[in-house]
């Protein structure tokens, strides 16, 4: 017997995806035992929660897809866009050629790139400086491991220290 989450074998329809039916109840019988109610309750809770799950993926799975169809379409609009670099510093270079010798204004296109290729790397390395540790986080684990040691050995967890109490 297939258990609820997969389809009938005779169903034709693919099985790659976990199968929640959705069949009419039967009535509810007055003499059944309190025991019988609360598994029938169960069952029920425990469909009612997969389904919800299954939503959930399904609709979770349309949102990634549309989001990486989304992050496609930027990542080539980038590419065409650092490809067109070239050619606007290129333009850069034949205008500049207009009033100064070729090789000067292609000489000061290329220190002006330098310059900005070093002015963007110093940020980049200044925000990368001022990445921190997760302090918060580190609270909060050594504060789990403290308890689950004390759980461990039976003794009372120390008391919790706020996070940024020092400053």
């Amino acid at each position: 017997m297939s258990s609820p989450l997969q389809r009938p074998v005779d169903s034709g329809l693919p099985s790659s995806r976990p199968y929640i039916p959705l069949v009419a109840e039967k009535d509810v019988d007055p003499s059944a035992s309190v025991g019988a109610l609360v598994k029938d309750a169960t069952t029920h809770m425990s469909t009612l929660v997969r389904s919800e799950i299954e939503l959930a993926k399904l609709e979770l799975t349309a949102s990634v897809k549309t989001g990486v169809r989304g992050a496609a379409f930027f990542i080539a609009a980038g590419a065409v866009g650092l490809f067109s670099l070239f050619f606007f510093w290129f333009m850069v270079g034949e205008i500049l050629n207009i009033w100064l010798p070729r090789w000067l204004s292609f000489t000061i296109v290329f220190v002006v790139m330098l310059l900005m290729a070093g002015a963007l790397a110093f940020l980049g390395w200044r925000k990368v400086k001022q990445i921190s540790k997760p302090e918060r986080t580190i609270a909060t684990l050594s504060e789990s491991a403290a308890t689950l040691k004390s759980a461990a050995t039976h003794t009372p967890p120390p008391a919790p220290t706020p996070p940024f109490a020092g400053r």
